[in-house]
């Protein structure tokens, strides 16, 4: 560990040369800044965490001497230093440890209805509005890329997005299929149904990510069958985009304007395939150093919103909420604050047991 941060120190202080060097050369300098900054926090930490290391070995080296009262004071010293250096310890390896390179863009959502007809609809509508609330905490915006909805209120599909620097980091955790437990508005039996919906978080992709040559594109446009007037209906507003190599095939009809639409939709595949790019390089990973908490898998059942009960509960951490009101208006940190916690422990296990195996 000493290692890395002296490197990342050094790293700190040459990019701070390089910044003064950089002169009037604004967008060299911008990109210096910006990788610094990025360092700032670790090294800030390493220089106090140093610092208390040299105050234990001062205060070791008083407990040698023959002063009965000095080596007293250096006694408490070190009881009071010992734990601050094991918290500063814990806290740098974690931050040392290799970041998700995704984990600060903003995400694109995927929601659909799954099993259980209208009421998968209509839950895939309160799903949205939960993450609509949760993004409003966050002091992040969200835009709807897509959607289908059913007539009486709910939605079949959904496509929107969040953005907000490290959205992803704390979304990413929805990925999976939720289960909903209740009573449908339109059931007169009073019978509980079950019913399934599949999220898809998407981190959000740059041309730099994922290039798609124009070769590999196939464009159709169509009219519009959605809401959205006669300008939309009169007029070849709506695009298909059909990525050749793969197959897949990304759909846009709610925007005015064609070109609107193709960049919509440009957005959503070029997120698909770079989470396809990194899922790829995840499963070449050996499987026993693979985290599995937050791996997205589609088919794993993730969370259970139980309205008779009041209670939401995330079956990967098996933790429980009774406030399922207060869940579905966006009070979710309790379940991605322990989410994260488990994915960190995952992978400090990982690397501990990597060094073990060295």
């Amino acid at each position: 560990m000493f290692e890395k941060l002296n490197a990342i120190k050094l790293q700190y202080e040459e990019l701070s040369r390089m910044l003064e060097e950089a002169g009037e050369d604004y967008v060299r300098a911008a990109e210096l800044a910006k990788e610094r900054s990025e360092l700032e926090e670790i090294v800030s930490k390493a220089n106090l965490y140093f610092d208390l290391l040299n105050k234990v070995k001062e205060a070791h080296a008083v407990m040698d001497s023959d002063d009965t009262e000095l080596k007293e004071l250096a006694v408490i010293e070190l009881s009071e230093l010992e734990p601050e250096v094991e918290r500063y310890e814990k806290e740098l390896r974690s931050m040392l440890l290799p970041r998700d390179p995704r984990d600060h863009k903003s995400v694109i959502f995927e929601i659909r209805a799954g099993t259980g007809g209208d009421e998968a609809a209509l839950f895939a509508a309160d799903l949205f509005r939960l993450y609509n609330r949760y993004a409003e905490r966050k002091g992040w915006s969200v835009e709807i890329l897509s959607q289908s909805e059913i007539g009486i209120g709910g939605l079949k599909e959904i496509v929107f997005m969040i953005k907000g620097k490290g959205a992803y980091s704390r979304m990413k955790f929805e990925s999976g299929v939720h289960r909903v437990q209740r009573i449908p508005a339109t059931e007169s039996s009073g019978r509980i149904h079950t019913s399934t919906i599949t999220v898809a978080v998407l981190a959000e992709a740059e041309d730099v990510d994922i290039k798609i040559p124009d070769g590999d594109i196939k464009m159709d446009v169509y009219k519009s069958a959605g809401a959205g007037g006669q300008n939309v209906q009169k007029n070849m507003t709506a695009v298909r985009i059909t990525h050749i190599p793969t197959g897949m095939v990304v759909a846009c009809q709610d925007e005015r304007s064609q070109l609107q639409n193709r960049l919509r939709a440009m957005s959503i595949l070029r997120a698909r395939l770079y989470e396809m790019e990194m899922e790829k390089q995840q499963s070449e990973l050996d499987a026993n150093r693979r985290s599995q908490v937050g791996s997205g898998e589609r088919s794993e059942k993730i969370r259970t919103y139980n309205y008779p009960q009041s209670r939401v509960t995330d079956h990967r951490i098996n933790v429980s909420s009774y406030n399922l009101a207060g869940v579905m208006e966006g009070d979710l940190d309790m379940f991605i604050d322990e989410l994260s916690l488990q994915e960190e422990s995952d992978r400090l296990a990982m690397i501990g047991t990597e060094n073990g195996n060295a």
